[in-house]
């Protein structure tokens, strides 16, 4: 099968509106308030800060499960965790970054639950505007290859660049065209930010936004997550295949998506542009294969 005709299979479905030990006690959820019966869970995460998190903890906790957040500083990090039994659940990823972890580690880690989408800004500290970019000033992407598709088709939409083929979920630096209005640089997602006096502007993950002392309304162009096809954007809980049903996790997606003071949390962190979600589970999982066929295909 052709690259195009892969690539359109995996963004053809469906939005819904929209990293030790493993667990310990028995798979069914404890009784709210039994703390005898009380049952341990450990998420990985980046960005353990956010006050939500907390705010989740405590609601975890009435239910009987008691959360324990491992902070990681990179994205490389949780995923092998998971794997590994060092941690349960992990909730940082979205589907494609999950699907070239599962392809390029031969893993099998599944999505249990939505989260959230968040758009992808470029940001600048030189111009209001990506009109006012001049021709031949460098822009920054991040480097891991499933942001760096992203924030190029973000580029692309701006105005500043030409991908070859109209750009995918897979482009690269390297499919950036000659004729292009400026250059590109891929580097590490945590530096994009601390780029901005170097380069004319940057495409910075939403983790690392406030961290810089930005604002997610300083933002001069994003993405539009209410696209139908940005499906494989769509951030997730992560489990082991073989827990993809334990009750218990199930529970812990639910209180996160049904819990307000969480959401409300939720978008306060992300400056209110988060678009909360409840997508069904199989449709994340058709995804999932549908961008991990997409990779075997075009390696």
């Amino acid at each position: 099968m052709s690259k195009k005709t892969i690539v359109g299979a995996a963004l053809a479905l469906p939005l819904a509106l929209l990293l030790g030990a493993c667990a310990s006690g028995s798979s069914e959820p404890a009784a709210s308030g039994d703390a005898a019966s009380t049952e341990t869970v450990k998420i990985g995460v980046v960005g353990a800060g956010d006050p939500y998190w907390e705010t989740y903890k405590e609601a975890a906790a009435a239910e009987g499960i008691d959360v324990e957040l491992v902070d990681f500083s990179e994205y490389t990090q949780p995923n092998p965790a998971l794997s590994a039994g060092e941690l349960d659940l992990n909730q940082f990823q979205h589907i494609i970054y999950l699907a070239t972890y599962n392809v390029q580690a031969d893993d099998d880690l599944v999505p249990i639950g939505a989260t959230a989408i968040y758009p992808l800004g470029l940001y600048s500290s030189k111009y209001a505007s990506p009109d006012e970019i001049p021709a031949g000033e460098t822009v920054a992407v991040p480097n891991d290859e499933s942001n760096q598709a992203r924030g190029l088709l973000v580029l692309q939409s701006a105005g500043l660049i030409e991908l070859k083929d109209g750009g995918s979920i897979f482009s690269t630096v390297a499919d950036v065209l000659p004729e292009s209005k400026v250059k590109v640089e891929a580097l590490d997602a945590a530096f994009t930010a601390t780029s901005l006096p170097d380069v004319a502007a940057a495409i910075i993950n939403n983790d690392f936004v406030e961290d810089a002392g930005l604002s997610f309304d300083d933002a001069i162009a994003q993405d539009d997550p209410s696209d139908p096809n940005a499906l494989p954007y769509v951030n997730i809980f992560a489990a082991r295949a073989d827990d993809a049903d334990n009750p218990t996790y199930q529970k812990l997606v639910e209180i996160y998506q049904q819990t307000q003071d969480v959401l409300d949390g939720v978008q306060e962190a992300s400056g209110n542009t988060a678009v909360l979600l409840t997508t069904p589970v199989d449709e994340l999982t058709a995804s999932l294969k549908s961008v991990e066929d997409d990779i075997r295909a075009n390696q």
